[in-house]
């Protein structure tokens, strides 16, 4: 069998009411200007959005297919057992013109009676964003369901979020089970579970393009949402030049920011998971024995499991969040 390497995909545009043009313009993305791309799929193996490989002797081969044949030398021995043939995580640009809608998504239990899927935690690592930006995370203090309740019915529901401002480089760690909203002006990449399971609560009296308000899944909701959830919700951790900095580490992923201007060499023989390389600022190559790929300013690398050391090369200044799965060993 020939050697895996790290892989490129092809990134899933999704246009959304509330998208914008700055992936294509900053971030590399192709698309017609007149679309609104609210989202790219940087990695993605939700039924009917499977990523694709196109670098390599493996293009053309989605990610599914690609974990057929390779199992454990893809994501890892562990991570394979747990997951078998599906990709665990979904990895994503957004961005947000508009206030996104209000929502929240149901924990692995709940999804997996309802849905028999994965439940969704998710976090969000903001790349830019404008002045008065907020993002609304969690109740501003516990509140009650007739609390709740009672405010849905009045139209009033963002009056009980806990809404932060946010800058460049803020993480927001969101649990399933945690009201939450995308506030306008916002850019950001967001690593989640594979789950497309979204509870629309409230969505500012929008309508669709083709004139009715969209779906609301308030029923729904209120049996996922955590009323204990609430408070400040921001971590801010000011990336460090040429060091290794944890931005979150939960049972579901393990996000880094590395920030870098001189050669960085990775050990992972510790580690049984694959590893995502998502480049938010600059231009880099990822060296290992006698290969090396490019990947530059949104752009994102999937680094199988078998590949243990490679050696991180910048051609300038670069910054990209280092993602996998912590299967109980410490780098």
């Amino acid at each position: 069998m020939s050697e895996l390497y790290p892989l490129k995909f092809e990134p899933l545009l999704k246009e959304k009411v509330w998208g914008g043009d700055t992936l294509v313009k900053k971030y590399g993305k192709r698309a017609p200007e007149s679309i609104k791309i609210g989202e790219s799929w940087e990695v993605s193996a939700v039924e009917d959005n499977l990523s694709v490989a196109v670098n390599g002797y493996l293009a053309g081969n989605n990610i599914r297919e690609l974990i057929e044949v390779f199992m454990g030398d893809l994501t890892g021995d562990k991570v394979y057992e747990k997951f078998g043939n599906e990709f665990p995580l979904l990895i994503k640009f957004i961005e947000a013109r508009e206030d996104l809608s209000v929502q929240v998504h149901p924990s692995d239990s709940l999804a997996r009676e309802r849905h028999n899927a994965n439940g969704k935690t998710e976090m969000w690592y903001i790349l830019e964003s404008e002045k008065d930006a907020i993002i609304y995370s969690g109740f501003h203090e516990p509140v009650t369901r007739d609390i709740y309740l009672n405010a849905l019915r009045e139209g009033k529901i963002v009056s009980l979020l806990n809404a932060e401002s946010c800058t460049r480089g803020d993480v927001f760690f969101i649990p399933a089970g945690r009201i939450h909203a995308t506030g306008a002006g916002t850019l950001l990449a967001e690593i989640q579970q594979t789950s497309d399971i979204t509870y629309r609560i409230y969505d500012w009296d929008r309508k669709s393009d083709n004139g009715p308000a969209r779906e609301l899944h308030n029923d729904l909701a209120l049996g996922a949402i955590d009323f204990s959830s609430s408070g400040r919700s921001v971590i801010k951790k000011p990336a460090l030049l040429n060091k290794t900095e944890t931005l979150v580490g939960c049972e579901y992923f393990d996000t880094n920011i590395i920030q870098f201007d001189r050669a960085v060499e990775k050990d992972y023989r510790r580690l049984d998971s694959f590893v995502v390389y998502l480049c938010t600022e600059g231009k880099f190559s990822v060296r290992w024995n006698d290969g090396e790929e490019k990947a530059v300013k949104g752009e994102t690398l999937l680094l199988p499991a078998s590949l243990k050391e490679v050696v991180l090369i910048p051609e300038e200044r670069s910054t990209l969040l280092e993602i996998y799965i912590n299967t109980g060993q410490n780098l």
